[in-house]
């Protein structure tokens, strides 16, 4: 039977470009929540000599997502699913944000858990903004609820939300939201593999997407300057970096994060050090 790829937000940035590296050796199945965009990426893939199913899917619903996989398993044996889908800060409120990126997050991984036979493996996209914030800040505690009440869970992480002014509570919903993706990537690697399967992050840095540019003047920009690498991340080094660890090939992977962020993340604790070394 064929083999089935799944890409989430498969309609732009990383997930499109993810689409015509794996779709060369997989059958592939896009989901995105916007149907003109999935139109477009499927006709992008078809110039490209890649066929592409389209199913029009909101993450944050766990009926449309056990229906996205239904069409793919349809198609042939699961072999992997690339979660792309997510929101950032500028593109809504507080509770969008964390919905979409962590509710969305266990919806697809939980459905892939009950769906996809051994061997089939799920990369997460978290970001580098988990590796940002101070381990004090991060309700990991809380995070379990995820799994067994999504209201109590959002709850828990709108109050986690409250200590920063209303206007910065969309960015630190995203750092949580993300926090909580990689949690759940290395948490819940054991579990995964008592059923044969592999679940992996990655936390991109700055790239140059459409989504990516929205928070160019939040602050990635300023980022994007002091890192060791000073420039944006392509969305097909990010594509490299996920097609492989959804692959054969990165068959001893599971229950790690990935930090691909051009160096940020070093930089900015190197220059913490010596800043206090010379207080």
């Amino acid at each position: 039977m064929s083999q089935v790829a799944v890409i989430t937000g498969g309609a732009g940035g990383m997930g499109l470009a993810t689409a015509k590296i794996i779709g060369r050796d997989h059958t592939l199945v896009l989901c995105d929540v916007r149907q003109e965009r999935l139109a477009a990426a499927t006709a992008t893939l078809a110039g490209a000599g890649i066929t592409a199913a389209a199913v029009n899917c909101d993450v944050t619903d766990r009926q449309a997502v056990s229906g996205l996989f239904a069409a793919a398993t349809e198609l042939g044996t699961l072999a992997s699913v690339i979660h792309t889908a997510g929101v950032s800060p500028s593109m809504g409120d507080a509770d969008y944000v964390m919905r979409t990126n962590a509710c969305g997050t266990v919806n697809v991984n939980e459905v892939f858990y009950e769906t996809a036979g051994a061997g089939a493996a799920i990369v997460n996209v978290a970001s580098m903004a988990a590796h940002m914030l101070p381990e004090e800040m991060i309700p990991t505690a809380q995070f379990p609820l995820a799994l067994k009440d999504e209201n109590a869970f959002l709850a828990e992480m709108a109050s986690a939300c409250s200590i920063a002014p209303e206007e910065a509570r969309s960015g630190l919903a995203y750092a949580l939201s993300k926090s909580f993706v990689k949690w759940y990537s290395t948490s819940q690697a054991e579990r995964f593999n008592g059923r044969g399967l592999r679940i992996v992050s990655v936390s991109p840095g700055s790239i140059d997407t459409e989504m990516g540019r929205l928070e160019e003047q939040a602050g990635a920009g300023a980022m994007v300057a002091d890192a060791a690498v000073p420039r944006w991340g392509k969305p097909e080094e990010m594509a490299a970096l996920l097609a492989f660890c959804a692959s054969t090939a990165a068959g001893y992977l599971t229950g790690t994060d990935i930090l691909s962020d051009g160096g940020v993340i070093a930089s900015m604790k190197e220059r913490a050090r010596i800043a206090a070394e010379n207080d």
